[in-house]
């Protein structure tokens, strides 16, 4: 039983790594299409979900699941994308209440670096948005993208 939790801190722990390797792939493609393509917020978060997604599965299927291949890439892959589609619908209205409310916060306050509060509270938002959709993503994968790797296995 003890090994079997180390064994699923593990996970969690390689999981939460490739998370934040995502999130850095979140990041700086949703500042590039927010500050220097100029897309509208909403659509720069989705754009840099998607792209955050595509290297996370890559990543979990090589590194934190690699003991997951009874069920076929594709399948997984599918799998992942539900998930992640539904993540991205929880992750949109937390994202928009989080920028209004940072915006509303920071009104008025002097920016660090010269940066707007356009996009600081943007940022701010998806640095929100991507903590709290992190528990989704990871136990609905565990059980249902890759369960078929065995507790403590």
């Amino acid at each position: 039983m003890v090994r079997s939790k180390r064994r699923e801190i593990k996970r969690f722990a390689r999981f939460s790594t490739v998370g934040a390797i995502g999130a850095l792939v979140d990041f700086a493609v949703f500042n590039v299409m927010l500050n220097v393509l100029h897309v509208l917020p909403l659509l720069s978060q989705a754009g840099s979900f998607l792209a955050a997604v595509t290297s996370n599965f890559i990543l979990n299927r090589k590194w934190t699941y690699k003991d997951s291949r009874s069920k076929p890439w594709t399948t997984q892959l599918a799998q992942y994308g539900l998930v992640n589609l539904a993540g991205l619908l929880i992750r949109t209205p937390i994202f928009n209440g989080l920028a209004n409310l940072f915006d509303r916060l920071l009104v008025g306050r002097q920016m660090p670096f010269g940066l707007s509060l356009y996009s600081v509270s943007h940022n701010l938002a998806l640095g929100g948005a991507i903590g709290i959709v992190l528990f989704w993503n990871f136990f609905v994968n565990r059980f249902w993208t890759y369960g078929d790797v065995e507790l403590g296995k």
